[in-house]
């Protein structure tokens, strides 16, 4: 049984490892998770006390099978919850993420099923990604950041990059959400600046930063 810290520890090394492909160093991991190295090193050593990590100096953490199956457990209820809050409860998406933290650490396998139940088994949560299954496995679309399409292209918005509460406020002042179809008119090399125009209303300008963080598919 996992504590809700490690859980916490667990995700973030699951997304820093790109899903368990790479190694996370612990300084990227302090980072993340904002607090002293001496606090991550004494949290390895339980992670892989538990097998759900494994660690060599000099080499970095790597997420074990198990660690994975975990994290991905931690991330499902994350995720079914964020929908639960949106289609339900009507949240907006950029409120929804800190209350989800909380709730991702309820153990109830049986609630997380019966939630999906209530929920039709979404396949993706309200920023885009994907949920996985009970088993841990999902469907991944591609997708792109904006900032790769070419001048006169129309691509659909599936998700965010980034979400953080005050870029998905600043994407609902633009009139941009999941589902807005987008035709791109002009871009500066220069900046990543964009002219697009929203299918159905109007056109609007679009920084480079907020481009790169907004991911499309044709």
């Amino acid at each position: 049984m996992l504590s809700f810290a490690e859980e916490n520890y667990l995700k973030a090394i699951y997304h820093l490892s790109l899903s368990g492909d790479q190694s996370v160093s612990t300084n990227a991991l302090s980072e993340e998770m904002k607090t002293k190295p001496a606090s991550v090193s004494d949290m390895i050593k339980k992670l892989a006390e538990k097998k759900v990590i494994s660690y060599q100096k000099y080499q970095g953490v790597n997420i074990s099978e198990k660690g994975k199956k975990e994290a991905l457990k931690v991330i499902r209820k994350h995720r079914l919850w964020e929908v639960f809050l949106v289609e339900k409860l009507k949240f907006n998406w950029d409120e929804v993420h800190e209350i989800a933290e909380q709730l991702e650490h309820i153990k109830s396998s049986l609630l997380t099923s019966k939630l999906d139940e209530f929920l039709g088994f979404p396949r993706i949560d309200p920023h885009g990604d994907p949920i996985p299954d009970e088993n841990g496995n999902f469907s991944d679309a591609p997708k792109y950041p904006l900032s790769e399409v070419e001048i006169g292209k129309q691509v659909t918005i599936v998700g965010v990059e980034n979400s953080d509460s005050e870029f998905l406020k600043h994407l609902d002042k633009i009139h941009i959400s999941l589902g807005t179809k987008i035709v791109i008119k002009d871009k500066n090399e220069f900046d990543g600046l964009m002219q697009v125009e929203l299918i159905g209303n109007g056109q609007v300008h679009i920084s480079g930063k907020v481009a790169d963080n907004l991911l499309v598919t044709e």
